[in-house]
Formats: C-alpha cells, structure tokens, sequence
C-alpha cells in the first residue's frame, strides 16, 4: 500500500483599504507595499488592487480589511474577506 500525502497550500493574508463597494457581494481592496528603488535606494510606495468575496455586502468605503487568497471565484475575484480591522469614520 502507499501512503498518498495531501499538502494544502497556506492562503495568503493580505491587509489592505476598501476603494470600492459598489458590486454586489464583492469588494475592491487596494493593498500597499513598499519597494526600494534600486539606484537611489529610497522607499516607494507600490499599490495593487484586487477583489475579494464580501458575501453580506458588510464592508463600506475606507475600512481596513485583511483579506485571504482562495480559489478562483470569478474572472477577477480570487480572495475572500477574513475580517474588518477598522471602520472608517
């Protein structure tokens, strides 16, 4: 007999801004990295934007969201909401 091993992947935990809540059920989150430039060695701020599942439509515009990777859930959407960090005011 072999032993089948089954290895999961570890989702990835992203903390970002709510841009867009417009879509129903979905999110716009848009997460903030800082690079540094390789000639003049100062930091940039870099931001990517990405679509996360908000199934109770729970979010608002400006909250602080942690969000994780999942499996693809439409054409663009591939993260899932964990939890709201921060209301905005």
């Amino acid at each position: 007999m072999s032993q089948v091993k089954t290895t999961e992947a570890k989702a990835r935990l992203l903390t970002g801004v709510v841009v867009s809540n417009k879509m129903d059920g979905s999110i716009t989150v848009a997460i903030e990295r800082k690079v540094k430039h390789p000639l003049y060695h100062k930091y940039m701020r870099r931001t990517t934007k990405v679509h996360a599942d908000d199934p109770q439509n729970t979010c608002g515009m400006g909250d602080t969201v942690i969000v994780e990777s999942c499996r693809p859930l439409s054409k663009t959407k591939h993260f899932r909401l964990v939890e709201i960090k921060e209301r905005s005011k």
